[in-house]
């Protein structure tokens, strides 16, 4: 299913995406018409609206675009919010100030997911607080990853510190609790929703010390919270108490109606 402003989306329009691919989204795990952290997807929408196309977003009628999208549909599902503006022109970004709304639906994997094998990668994406459409670098980096025998990226910045997954936030167990990257990442829904109780800190992590870690994990809004079995060559705790009590928060929260 894909909604244009809540009308069946034309070809023209969809060709805009794969020809320019120019603009921001978000993405949403839907449980029987509830999503956590629904307000704060569509906050990230209207920030990353003012970054991209320096316009302003109507909240709700972003909501009642995914509200008709997602009415029909029951159980578990992922609705993605595209901001983009059909008309651009890869030569006049500058122009592309008249975001549309594009809904589209998948079906959603079951929770909690098996442990993820990563395999640390030198990769920084642009612009990394904005959830953008530039997917090129981080897809290419879980390719490589695939096709090594793991099943994703992990990034490591020019500074060698450890950032962030393919598309995912990555928090680490220490000895003083949850530690989450301090770097340049995608300020994740679920990261922030987790942070809302327990110890959590942030500080610098290299790959070393996420190595020496309790445990690891991967967080957004498919997934929830994934533990990570290895780090590259080296064997990562999938079961810990902390981890366990981060994903039951997790699956506790009931969600707002959309």
């Amino acid at each position: 299913m894909a909604e244009l402003n809540g009308r069946p989306v034309t070809p023209d329009a969809a060709l805009t995406l794969a020809l320019t691919n120019y603009g921001h989204f978000t993405s949403m795990r839907v449980d029987d018409q509830r999503v956590r952290g629904l307000n704060r997807h569509l906050e990230r929408l209207v920030g990353d609206c003012r970054t991209v196309f320096g316009a302003e977003l109507d909240q709700e009628l972003v909501r009642g675009y995914v509200r008709q999208a997602a009415g029909c549909l029951s159980g578990s599902f992922v609705v993605r919010v595209t901001i983009f503006d059909p008309t651009v022109e890869m030569g006049r970004p500058d122009k592309a100030n008249t975001p549309s709304v594009l809904v589209t639906t998948r079906p959603a994997a079951d929770l909690p997911m098996p442990p993820l094998r990563v395999k640390s990668t030198r990769y920084e994406r642009d612009v990394p607080t904005v959830k953008h459409l530039g997917l090129f670098g981080a897809l290419h980096a879980r390719r490589a990853a695939l096709l090594d025998g793991y099943d994703d990226a992990l990034f490591v910045g020019p500074d060698g510190r450890i950032s962030e997954g393919g598309t995912w936030n990555v928090g680490f167990i220490g000895e003083g609790g949850v530690v989450w990257p301090k770097a340049d990442v995608l300020p994740g829904v679920t990261m922030a929703l987790l942070q809302e109780g327990g110890q959590h800190h942030t500080g610098p992590v290299s790959l070393v010390d996420a190595q020496n870690m309790h445990a690891a994990f991967a967080t957004n809004t498919t997934i929830g919270v994934r533990a990570i079995a290895c780090i590259d060559d080296v064997g990562m705790a999938t079961e810990h108490p902390l981890l366990t009590e981060l994903r039951e928060t997790y699956l506790a929260i009931s969600g707002e109606k959309l």
